[in-house]
């Protein structure tokens, strides 16, 4: 490989959340519980989703040669910012006729989002979205005002996520809904949604004059052999119809830089949703932000990830292998998208007289820092990060097989 993903990275005293084992715990239900890791057992950070990798140079040079010049003023962003969002489209997802006048800036995919339904919904609203749902989704939305309808993804025959479209149709009537949700890929199923369940999906938004916010900060990171295809680009009426919203922060590792975007080919919607995004005074780009993606949509960075996307493959199959062998009574779908584990873990609780935080808490003390999936509305599930070096993988699941599931 062109690029080293086997390195243990050292982020201590470098600002890394992932290593803030007290953060891992306050943020699910054992705010209260008296963790300690053990003697001998060092920290494998596997909760928030962040990577353990370093990022592509190329950002780091593209900040360098700006951090130089000893100016900071006032800025607009450059034609070169806006080329290297539309190539990059163009390039990974085969979508055209992007135009700059489409892109607009956000904080924050989070943020963007608010933005959007605060044009889209009034206060008190309800939303449609699909569960199990991500945890920011469930703060943000309901700390704004927007109650959350919950359609629940359903496992097939294969075992794999799908959408319930049934359900979904029975609740926009119920509820008179006209704004969802769409995660694509699906976090934290890892689901990469195919082209006919996108047009189904739309088609069913359509048929209730619904529009769409698609969170698609995930778009790249997909395993080999999957393609994420964008919402928009399934029809005219879904171009028109929908917000997307993307970020490098996810793919390239740059959370802690702040910096995300939207594409919106509706003129009546971009407008209103340019205007919110405005009204706080605070949804600002970051001169350092504009030239990380600057930096991050270079050739090179097309490189970088397609050797991540083969890691974190590896990574995914290896875990998937190893619970399916040896974690017994512990349920989950391969991830197609995403680096994140969603463990369904309430035969193994049951079979074996535990509460999940009992299951929590003896990975934590091995030092296997992971989450709790009841943050994310389910009610025995753990998430696991897999964006680490492939020896770490293998340390962190020896760990949980000896000192956790299977101790002897």
């Amino acid at each position: 490989m062109t690029y080293d993903f086997t390195t243990l990275m050292d982020r201590k005293g470098k600002d890394a959340v992932a290593l803030d084992v007290d953060q891992a715990i306050s943020g699910g239900n054992l705010a209260h519980a008296n963790i300690k890791i053990r003697d001998g057992f060092s920290v494998i950070p596997m909760w928030v989703a962040d990577m353990n990798f370093p990022t592509v140079p190329t950002i780091i040079e593209e900040l360098q040669s700006r951090v130089a010049h000893p100016a900071f003023g006032y800025f607009r962003p450059t034609k070169e910012y806006f080329d290297s969002i539309i190539n990059w489209h163009r390039d990974r997802y085969g979508v055209t006729g992007i135009k700059a006048e489409n892109i607009g800036y956000e904080n924050g995919v989070l943020g963007g989002l608010v933005n959007a339904l605060n044009v889209l919904c009034s206060k008190g609203d309800k939303v449609l979205i699909h569960s199990p749902t991500y945890i920011g989704f469930n703060h943000s939305l309901q700390d704004n005002g927007y109650n959350l309808i919950r359609s629940p993804l359903k496992r097939d025959e294969n075992g794999i996520w799908r959408m319930d479209f049934d359900d979904m149709e029975a609740k926009i009537r119920e509820h008179k809904i006209h704004a969802a949700v769409f995660c694509s890929p699906h976090n934290p199923s890892g689901r990469v949604w195919e082209r006919w369940e996108i047009e189904k999906a739309m088609a069913l938004f359509a048929k209730y004059d619904v529009y769409v916010v698609s969170d698609e900060i995930w778009a790249d990171l997909v395993t080999v052999g999957y393609q994420h295809i964008p919402t928009q680009s399934v029809n005219d009426d879904a171009k028109m119809r929908t917000i997307a919203l993307y970020a490098p922060s996810k793919t390239f590792n740059l959370a802690g830089l702040i910096g995300s975007y939207h594409v919106i080919y509706n003129r009546w919607l971009k407008d209103r949703v340019d205007r919110e995004a405005k009204l706080s005074h605070y949804n600002g780009m970051n001169v350092l932000s504009m030239h990380a993606l600057i930096g991050a949509y270079k050739p090179e960075g097309r490189v970088w990830l397609d050797e991540l996307r083969e890691v974190l493959t590896q990574n995914i199959n290896y875990a998937y292998d190893f619970i399916n062998t040896h974690f017994r009574g512990v349920k989950l779908a391969k991830p197609q998208g995403t680096y994140m584990l969603f463990l369904d873990c309430t035969e193994w609780c049951a079979e074996h007289g535990k509460t999940l935080d009992e299951l929590e808490i003896a990975g934590m003390e091995v030092g296997v820092i992971w989450w709790d999936g009841r943050a994310f509305n389910h009610p025995c599930a753990i998430r696991m990060n897999l964006a680490l070096p492939h020896s770490q993988v293998i340390e962190a699941f020896n760990r949980l097989d000896r000192y956790v599931f299977n101790p002897k």
